[in-house]
């Protein structure tokens, strides 16, 4: 018989919600831990999904993606959601890393739309940092691509030292601090040709092809809204870019892991 799991530490609450969030889902499918480190051909130990849902730390994102993979529900499989529960959980992952990483207390993030000065800029950056959970520098560069934000230069915009000295470093310094959508990144360039001092023409035209890109977004949601007969003779064109949605993956999914220990 297998020995009861330990009572989830809640020394923290916020990882205490987290690893409450993972132990329900595992539940609901009725895995075991080691049945999901299998599926995974050993790549995540059992013992680190135990860890995971322990509340004593915070896990690597990965795994606690990995976690929310390996319990997909039929529902989620079904209704083609899972990205909610991912959500979810990410949403979770991120306080828990605020609670246990962060250096001064922050009530929400912060709101970019005040930013009128350098200085200002600089603080709304480093609340941000904060705001996502604090993730290094190495993390930082670890998520841009080649070149995009060294290291050493996310960490001296983290320490308040320099400013992002390009719309390209800017960007990604923000999507590091899941400061991802277009509709969020837009008002952070607005703030950036606000406080930019010399040329501002590249900041610029980063601010119009990010507001651009809202633009289209808004577009394509309205658009989706009209009823079929009302969307002319392109009615059934298909979703662009990142609306583009698999469907039938996560329904595959579903179906092997629960014949997970069949045959």
């Amino acid at each position: 018989m297998a020995r009861p799991e330990a009572p989830v530490d809640r020394t923290v609450k916020a990882r205490a919600d987290l690893a409450d969030f993972l132990r329900a889902r595992r539940k609901s499918v009725g895995l075991t831990y080691r049945e999901m480190s299998d599926w995974l051909e050993g790549s995540i130990s059992k013992s680190t999904f135990e860890r995971a849902a322990s509340g004593t730390t915070v896990p690597a994102w990965d795994t606690v993606a990995w976690y929310v993979n390996l319990t997909i529900t039929k529902e989620e499989a079904f209704t083609s959601s899972l990205g909610t529960a991912h959500d979810q959980a990410h949403g979770l992952w991120i306080k828990a890393r605020r609670a246990t990483r962060a250096p001064y207390y922050l009530h929400k993030a912060p709101d970019p739309r005040l930013i009128s000065l350098p200085a200002d800029f600089s603080r709304a950056l480093r609340d941000q940092h904060v705001w996502a959970g604090c993730p290094t520098s190495g993390e930082m560069s670890g998520m841009s691509g080649p070149g995009m934000l060294p290291k050493t230069t996310a960490h001296r915009i983290i320490q308040g030292r320099i400013l992002p000295v390009t719309p390209t470093q800017t960007v990604a310094f923000l999507k590091a601090c899941y400061v991802t959508a277009p509709e969020d990144l837009e008002p952070w360039l607005a703030a950036a040709v606000r406080v930019t001092v010399g040329d501002r023409r590249p900041w610029i035209e980063e601010h119009d092809r990010i507001l651009k890109k809202v633009t289209e977004n808004r577009d394509n949601a309205a658009w989706r809204r009209l009823p079929m007969r009302h969307r002319g003779p392109d009615r059934h064109r298909p979703p662009r870019g990142d609306d583009a949605v698999h469907l039938g993956s996560e329904w595959d999914q579903y179906e092997y892991m629960s014949n997970i220990g069949a045959a």
